[in-house]
């Protein structure tokens, strides 16, 4: 019961955030879809009166396929559509192919209250015990349910099924693959308009595009949006004075702070791991270098001190030094910066630029704009073995920005003329589009967990 109060006021709190569902971003995918892994999410019975306010069998299903993980199977090829582990014919299952099954249902609780049932099934661990476990229990053979790898009973609302629709995805996929899922983050990124008297917004969503909310309307330019560890606020640049501005910005109470206004760039801030500073590119002592924030005092660290310019800060997930982009080799490279040393380290050597760089939460890969022979894609190196491989084969790739699981890169991009989103796997194999209706959209940040 404690485990649902959580998750439940959890949603809540979220659902009082977010507009009304729709999607303005739509995730259309483009290649590597045909390699996942076969699973099928069964529609949820209905065990109520009237209609039921929402399907959460085609959420589950939409966030399992665009993760490049999965490929959910049609209901054409489900043998039936069952609510539970136990009304299940495993052979038949077992037949279609699919390694896992996710059954439901959902009945009324109270006043806008439901209460939704779900089960996730191994086939592949069913078939290899012939679709039945045996255990020993008080020294007797008895069945046992060793096939069925999660299961959830919880109270929702009628606005909360979309969210704990993202909910249950997160718990399959953890499921199956050992990763947390992300399906419940979201995303901040500009759009530019050229109909609107406020041509440039800055948005949040959620990750596949839905419950979008404008944040800010500006006449000039806005950047750089990042986020908070807690989600709870966003850092980003304004030019809304006709200069460079850092602002951070409640998300709940919409209330901003400015931090800078310091003449030439105030730029790229980028959130400690632990929330307490603020990483940024400031050129207010001459040519443009990295420096630190603390949040609680605003005192400033400077980090870089060069002749040559130094930007894009983004944080080690250690919390003990900084990634940075830097020409002090002659082109812009990547470089690392111990804090606690001032020791700088350059990472990349391959291609003509690598730039705007990231670490994966595992602390593994970095991730970055690599520029080769003209063309800029997204790359991934691996940083025990400076091993780069590139990623991407759209047009002018810009601002990755990893999910907080470290599965899947959200970018800028260009196509038919207009910048759009675009997500890719950091293996590479899936590939997807996120175009939007209006205008262009540009500068992604991918949410930490909500």
């Amino acid at each position: 019961m404690r485990l649902i109060q959580q998750i439940t006021a959890a949603i809540l709190t979220w659902c009082a955030f977010l507009a009304p569902a729709q999607a303005t971003l739509e995730i259309v995918i483009t290649e590597g879809i045909d390699a996942a892994r076969p699973v099928a999410v069964v529609p949820f019975v209905w065990q109520g009166q009237g209609q039921m306010p929402s399907q959460l069998a085609d959420v589950v299903s939409s966030d399992l396929r665009r993760s490049g993980t999965f490929n959910p199977i049609s209901q054409g090829l489900m043998p039936a559509q069952p609510s539970a582990a136990s009304e299940m014919d495993l052979n038949k299952w077992i037949a279609t192919g699919a390694e896992a099954v996710v059954v439901g249902k959902i009945s009324e609780f109270g006043p806008d209250q439901y209460q939704v049932s779900f089960e996730l099934i191994d086939l592949v661990r069913a078939q290899m015990t012939g679709g039945e476990s045996k255990g020993l229990f008080n020294g007797e053979l008895v069945a046992t349910q060793d096939h069925i790898l999660e299961g959830r009973d919880t109270v929702i609302r009628a606005s909360q099924f979309r969210q704990y629709g993202h909910r249950i995805s997160d718990l399959v996929y953890e499921a199956l693959t050992g990763i947390k899922g992300a399906f419940l983050t979201r995303i901040a990124y500009v759009t530019v308009d050229d109909a609107d008297a406020f041509k440039f917004q800055l948005r949040v969503a959620d990750y596949d595009g839905y419950n979008e909310k404008v944040l800010l309307r500006s006449k000039e330019p806005l950047m750089s949006p990042s986020w908070s560890p807690d989600g709870r606020k966003l850092a980003y640049v304004s030019f809304e004075n006709n200069r460079s501005e850092i602002y951070i910005q409640d998300l709940y109470t919409q209330k901003r702070e400015r931090l800078t206004s310091f003449s030439g760039i105030n730029g790229s801030p980028a959130w400690s791991p632990d929330g307490t500073q603020l990483a940024m590119s400031l050129s207010k002592d001459g040519n443009s270098e990295i420096y630190v924030m603390d949040l609680a005092t605003k005192s400033l660290r400077r980090i870089t001190n060069h002749y040559a310019i130094d930007t894009e800060p983004s944080w080690h997930p250690d919390g003990k030094s900084l990634i940075f982009t830097s020409e002090r080799g002659g082109r812009p490279q990547i470089y690392r910066v111990y804090l606690d040393t001032g020791r700088i380290q350059r990472l990349t050597f391959q291609g003509e630029w690598n730039l705007g760089g990231s670490v994966t939460p595992d602390g593994r890969y970095l991730v970055m704009v690599n520029r080769t022979n003209g063309r800029y894609h997204i790359a991934r190196m691996e940083l025990s073995t400076g091993f780069m491989d590139v990623l991407t084969e759209t047009y002018l790739d810009e601002s990755p920005s990893v999910a907080p699981n470290g599965t899947m890169i959200i970018y800028g991009t260009s196509h038919n003329g207009r910048q759009v989103l675009a997500a890719v796997s950091v293996d590479g194999r899936f590939k997807a589009r996120l175009p939007t209706l209006v205008g262009s959209v540009k500068a992604p940040s991918w949410s930490p967990y909500l």
